[in-house]
């Protein structure tokens, strides 16, 4: 049974690194000793050691301890034998291209679909859907595929930003572009804010933590569902 925490963002405004959703961590990887971190994506260019560090320092706060995937010889079996697995946030391009590289985008898939928990934040979360094509990040590096996990049936965007009232910015908002990618893609797309996660469980898919997410559908107007709400797709 699928066990997965996709949440928005690592660190919410005024916050520590996890620290909003720490207390859920705890639920989810009660059985957990040991949590495999893949730290790929390395957000502002952190070295794998550095990034795996930091999570490590807040995973302590519930008693867990943290290794990276790259201190393993063999990141297929690391990832076959973990209990639990946290992929951070950071660049989606590069976190897709070093997947690809390492040859365990499909050994993680595999991992997930036979019940290894699993948490994503920000990047770590992009993975999950159908494709990374509804990312904010820029295209850094050329991944082999836009194709990713696929663990659940839509695409997510995390750090959702509303458009702000009143403001005279004149780029592209969030919305807008999301829908210039329904202009050549059907997928459903979830935005999730920052302090908020979606919770999968076996085939319950439910919006968890402090706000609404926006939903798009291909021809649909956009719409909000609160936090609470199961997320179906017909």
């Amino acid at each position: 049974m699928q066990n997965i925490i996709i949440a928005s963002t690592s660190t919410v405004h005024g916050s520590g690194y996890l620290a909003y959703i720490l207390d859920e961590l705890a639920s989810f990887y009660k059985d957990t000793e040991e949590i495999l971190f893949i730290p790929y994506a390395r957000p502002g260019g952190i070295t794998h050691d550095a990034y795996t560090a930091v999570a490590g320092k807040a995973f302590e706060k519930i008693g867990k301890t943290v290794r990276g995937i790259h201190e393993f010889e063999n990141p297929i079996a690391a990832i076959a034998d973990a209990k639990g697995i946290f992929t951070g946030g950071g660049n989606t391009f590069l976190l897709v291209s070093q997947l690809y590289k390492h040859e365990v985008m499909q050994p993680l898939r595999e991992a997930i679909l036979n019940g290894t928990n699993y948490l994503g934040t920000s990047a770590g979360s992009n993975i999950c859907g159908l494709t990374m094509q509804t990312t904010n990040d820029m295209p850094i590096i050329y991944p082999p595929s836009f194709k990713t996990l696929g663990v659940i049936p839509f695409n997510i965007n995390p750090h959702y930003l509303d458009p702000i009232e009143g403001s005279t910015h004149m780029g592209e908002t969030r919305e807008t572009r999301i829908k210039e990618f329904h202009k050549f893609n059907t997928l459903p797309v979830v935005g999730i804010r920052e302090g908020s996660w979606i919770r999968v469980k076996g085939d319950q898919i439910t919006l968890e933590g402090a706000h609404t997410a926006r939903v798009f559908e291909h021809d649909k107007t956009p719409y909000e569902i609160p936090t609470g709400s199961k997320i179906t797709f017909s």
